[in-house]
Formats: structure tokens, C-alpha cells, sequence
């Protein structure tokens, strides 16, 4: 009941995130009852139903990842002190949001369902003059529970994901959760001493997350000094700008590392490979290895896309920034972690298509409708992903905005550093797409 009051209250904006996830959960329930038609009206050919089924993995991932994305801009779950004074701590918002995100996928299934049996004719009759009665078993009895389970797969992955991803974490050092532990084997005081928020170690831990260290207890200890507003941009101590991160994304070498092998693995497939047992829609060809090629680039690009991001930050604010480009380079490096990984999905997803429309063969059958929907559905899963976690950055350096138009900046400076940081983002990941796309179309064309 929480959940849905949560849902109907949110503004228009978090309203049209949730019915961008229901939509998307609504093409990949239409892209699995579609395949569970192919497998009724065609027995005799079940590795070609297990084939398309795999196939049914790509929109499903998109929509998973762009599902968490949106539950986690969720301003209407966040932990927040009111609710934590009646009981909805963090354990249970995680809950509702997992919940939130089980009803907007679930709506669409439903969707899904109610496309399905209108094209199968069920409803009102067969449309189109029957030209999906191939794809969709019109003359066959459609099996309940089977279509069930399959529409039942997205509400249940992502809400167990979101579950996942965004449980409660125990952020104490490791010598403070041992020494709870050990309190709490010594009765009530060690339960109270473990639970209790407030106190030394409670505020510690509140200086802790603001990132500075932590003073020592004493009435003698000085306060921090109050920020002045006229203090210039510097990226010195006590700057406005975001905080460069101690430690830059690690996962820029292992991206580099994956992505080379599946641009191998490709390269082996097309020297190596015979007749395609594992045939790639509309007319492209392959073998099964160019799939697992595929996946291993799209990963490669996924890794390594927060730790380009910090890299074209930090070659922002290279020989001598001014305060333009140290702005757009400081936030690009303390924004890495976030919009990375979808920049990077993007590139891969861009590179996928450049690579099908090159090796697409004209003479070859033309993409179907299911194929069509697949790859818009998987195009716009990665774009709505990359624009909700804009949105989820934009949010958090609001303080840092605000800051900045108190001291004077005037608009046109954060527009221009907006500007300039989608710039480099694009001189950056534009020819890396190219050049990913090229070499992974260039050994399937010869």
C-alpha cells in the first residue's frame, strides 16, 4: 500500500521514468509471448525456440539496467528522517522500491499480454488480415501458465536486482563493525552500544561521509571554519568545485582487456568458422563465436567507460585549466562512476548497430517486425538509461551549482561547462565507437 501511494504521489517527471520501464517491459513481454508462439506453432523446431529465446536476453538486460537506473533517481524512496522516526528505514524503503519497480514492470506485462491476444484474434478478432498469425500460434490454444512464467520474468529480475543493488550497505571501518560484534556478545550494553546512532561514534561516522576526518571529542577541538563567499574557484582546499576522488575507477585496464578479446574472439570466429549454426537475424552472417564476440566488446566497453570518463576529465584540466575548463573536468571526474557504465552501454549498443547495418546483406530475407522491435528496444532502453543518470548527477551536484551562483557565476559559465563536458565526452567516445564498430564489422565483411 505504501508503494502505490509513493507512486501516485511522485511529480510528472519521476511518473514518466516509470512509464518509460513499463513500456520497455512491455516490448520484451511482447518479444517473449512471440517466442513462446514460434514454439507452439513450430515443434518440430525446438533449438530454433531456444535460439530466439536467447535472443530475448538483450531487451531483457536493457531493461533490468534501465529499470535499477530509474529506481535509483527515485526521489520518493530516499532515506529521509521522518520516515525513519515511524520504522521505513533503509532495509524497508529498499523494499518499496523493489516493490515500485515490480508494479511498472508488471504493468507492463500486462500490456504486453493484451497486445498479444489482440493480434492473436482472442479478443476481437484477428487484425492485419492475419499477417501475424506466423510468429504469434493464432491457430493453436495459447498455454496459460507458460505465458505467465515468461511474462512474470521481467517484474521479478528487476525488482530482485534493485533489491540487490540497492540494499543497505555498512559503510563503519572494518575495526568498528569487528568491535560491535564483539559488544554485542556482552548482553544489553553491547546490543544498546552496537545499535546506537547517536553519541561519539555517531558523530564520527556524520563527519566521515561529509569526507572529512574525523575530530578528536574535546570541547578544545576548533569548529570548521564557515565557507565565505567570496572565496575564488580554486582547486585548492575548501574549493566550491566537486571533490576530485581519492581513487580513480580500476576498472579502465580490465574494459581494455575484454573489449580486445572480443574483438579476437571475432577475428578467430570469421578465420575459423563454417556453416552458422546459430544464424544472426535478418540476413546477417556469422557463427555462434561472433555472438559471444559481441558480448565480450559490449562488456569491454561497459568496464572501461567510467574510467574513460575520469581519464577525459582529467585531460580537461590539463595545461593550465582556467576556471571554465577545471569546472567541466572536475565534474566529469567526480561523475565517472555514475554515468560511465551507461556512456560506455551506449557506445556498445551504437557500435552493435554500425556493425549490423554494415554487414547487413541485401539480398538476404528484411528485418522483420520482431527484430525491428528488438533493436529499438534495446536503443532506447540505453539512451533513457544514460539521460535518467544525467538526471541522477545533476541532482546530486545541486548543492555545488548552488554554491557557485551564490559566489556570482554567472548561468552562461555552467552552461558552457555543460556544453563543454558533453564535447569531450563526444570527441572521446564518438571515434572510440567508430573505431570498436569498424574492427568488429571489418573481419565479418572480408
Amino acid at each position: 500500500m505504501l508503494a502505490l501511494r509513493l507512486t501516485r504521489g511522485a511529480r510528472p517527471a519521476v511518473q514518466l521514468r516509470r512509464l518509460l520501464v513499463a513500456l520497455a517491459s512491455a516490448g520484451t513481454g511482447f518479444l517473449l509471448l512471440c517466442t513462446l508462439g514460434h514454439a507452439i506453432s513450430h515443434p518440430e523446431d525446438p533449438s530454433g525456440a531456444v535460439l530466439r529465446l536467447a535472443w530475448c536476453l538483450t531487451p531483457l538486460a536493457a531493461t533490468v539496467h534501465l529499470a535499477l537506473a530509474v529506481a535509483r533517481t527515485d526521489p520518493g524512496t530516499r532515506p529521509r528522517p521522518g520516515l525513519a522516526a515511524i520504522g521505513l528505514g533503509p532495509a524497508r524503503l529498499m523494499a518499496v522500491t523493489a516493490t515500485t519497480t515490480a508494479l511498472s514492470c508488471t504493468l507492463g506485462s500486462m500490456l504486453a499480454l493484451l497486445v498479444f491476444l489482440h493480434l492473436r484474434g482472442d479478443l476481437t478478432g484477428m487484425p492485419f488480415d492475419g499477417a501475424a498469425a506466423d510468429f504469434l500460434a493464432a491457430d493453436a490454444p495459447l498455454p496459460l501458465p507458460a505465458a505467465l512464467t515468461l511474462l512474470g520474468l521481467v517484474p521479478a529480475i528487476a525488482s530482485v536486482t534493485v533489491g540487490f543493488v540497492l540494499r543497505p550497505r555498512d559503510d563503519r571501518p572494518a575495526s568498528a563493525r569487528r568491535q560491535a560484534r564483539s559488544f554485542g556478545r556482552f548482553g544489553a550494553y553491547g546490543r544498546a552500544t552496537a545499535r546506537e546512532p547517536f553519541g561519539a561514534y555517531g558523530r564520527f561516522r556524520a563527519r566521515q561521509s561529509t569526507g572529512g576526518p574525523a575530530a578528536p571529542e574535546d570541547d578544545a577541538a576548533p569548529a570548521p571554519a564557515a565557507a565565505d563567499e567570496n572565496q575564488p574557484l580554486d582547486p585548492g582546499q575548501g574549493s566550491v568545485l566537486p571533490p576530485v576522488p581519492q581513487d580513480p575507477p580500476k576498472g579502465l585496464p580490465w574494459g581494455i582487456a575484454v573489449l580486445a578479446a572480443g574483438l579476437a574472439v571475432e577475428a578467430y570466429a570469421n578465420r575459423h568458422g563454417t556453416a552458422p549454426a546459430a544464424p544472426l537475424p535478418s540476413g546477417l552472417a556469422g557463427t555462434p563465436s561472433v555472438l559471444v564476440g559481441w558480448l565480450l566488446t559490449a562488456v569491454g566497453l561497459a568496464v572501461a567507460g567510467p574510467g574513460l570518463t575520469h581519464l577525459c576529465g582529467r585531460l580537461l584540466q590539463s595545461t593550465q585549466p582556467g576556471a571554465l575548463r577545471l569546472l567541466a573536468g572536475r565534474v566529469l571526474m567526480a561523475e565517472a562512476g555514475r554515468i560511465g557504465r551507461p556512456l560506455g552501454i551506449v557506445c556498445a549498443v551504437a557500435s552493435g548497430a554500425y556493425a549490423m547495418a554494415t554487414l547487413y546483406d541485401p539480398a538476404g530475407p528484411d528485418m522483420g517486425p520482431l527484430t525491428a522491435l528488438g533493436v529499438l528496444l534495446v536503443t532506447s532502453c540505453a539512451l533513457a538509461t544514460l539521460l535518467t543518470a544525467a538526471v541522477e548527477a545533476k541532482h546530486a551536484r545541486s548543492d555545488t551549482t548552488a554554491a557557485l551562483l551564490r559566489l556570482g557565476a554567472p548561468a552562461t559559465m555552467l552552461r558552457s561547462a555543460a556544453a563543454l563536458r558533453a564535447g569531450a565526452l563526444f570527441a572521446l567516445f564518438g571515434p572510440l565507437t567508430l573505431v570498436v564498430a569498424e574492427l568488429a564489422a571489418l573481419p565479418l565483411a572480408s
